[in-house]
């Protein structure tokens, strides 16, 4: 373990300046404190990948780059609804009817019906769903492998794939992904918070990157290995849970605004329990698609 987080701590620290930017270090961390805290009976050449899977953790991220947007927006603006859902946009009844649709486009087709649009609301629970059933997929197909060759060809597969879903898991960890008030404040503010709407990368890119390291999220993982009852209805709950932290996150930039020199200790604490809850989740999610994949009817 000490060799591990050792070359974490090199691979951290080659990192280029504009990529640390849940930023960038957030999403690592997150990446990197669930490969580290996998069961061992969880594939060897996954606990291996510790170091790729923390990398590949920004991905979906780097499909915003400038340039590329330059040339043709598709890329962008086909994905940039993945990496969230308003729940507070619509009533609730209207949300719990469109996330039990079958699909992201059963589920455009409710909100549709309600007057609201899927990307304006997001897509975020159907894009951790999609690539955990994506993953759970390749675990079966890693398992009936005909020989060493094809074997090695679908554990590639797994390590991308397990990386990209770990970026929409770790999206939906912090508050700020789960709600219009995602960069300040806005509408009817009768407790005073901030409208900054910078308050987003405050928190998530510079807050993160200057005091959050690796121990503080590993510390904060509490809970144990778990295989999750369904990947929807555990998505579900789990989004919820970081809804349910909005106030607390606003309450506690207005007590003292999340910026690199902040030195109040309720925001680390803050920080490293979203930050944990995101690795947590993200590896019951990858064991629990290795444990199910051994069963064809698991959902």
């Amino acid at each position: 373990m000490r060799g591990l987080c050792a070359a974490s701590a090199t691979l951290f620290a080659l990192l280029p300046v504009n990529l640390m930017a849940w930023g960038d270090a957030g999403h690592r961390l997150i990446g990197l404190a669930a490969a580290q805290k996998l069961p061992a009976d969880m594939p060897a050449f996954f606990r291996a990948a510790a170091d790729q899977l923390s990398y590949l953790n920004p991905e979906p991220d780097r499909w915003k780059d400038r340039a590329e947007r330059a040339i043709d927006p598709a890329l962008e603006g086909g994905t940039s609804s993945d990496h969230y859902v308003d729940m507070d946009l619509v009533s609730p009844t209207v949300l719990k009817a469109a996330l039990a649709a079958p699909n992201r486009f059963a589920f455009s087709d409710t909100l549709r019906a309600a007057g609201s649009a899927a990307n304006t609301v997001g897509l975020l629970p159907f894009a951790m769903l999609e690539q955990a059933q994506r993953l759970r997929g390749d675990f079966r197909l890693w398992r009936i492998a005909p020989d060493a060759t094809v074997r090695g060809w679908i554990e590639a597969r797994i390590i991308d794939d397990a990386g990209l879903l770990g970026h929409f898991v770790a999206d939906g960890s912090n508050p700020h992904h789960t709600t219009k008030h995602h960069n300040g404040w806005v509408g009817d503010n009768p407790k005073g918070y901030t409208t900054d709407n910078r308050f987003h990368s405050r928190f998530e890119s510079a807050y993160v990157q200057a005091h959050m390291k690796l121990p503080d999220v590993l510390a904060a993982m509490t809970n144990a290995p778990r295989t999750l009852p369904t990947f929807r209805e555990s998505i579900i709950a789990y989004l919820n849970t970081s809804y349910s932290q909005l106030d607390r996150l606003y309450e506690l930039d207005k007590i003292s605004p999340f910026q690199p020199e902040s030195t109040t200790p309720e925001q680390k604490t803050f920080a490293a329990a979203r930050l944990a809850a995101g690795a947590e989740m993200l590896r019951d999610v990858w064991y629990t698609a290795w444990v199910t994949s051994a069963t064809s009817g698991a959902k």
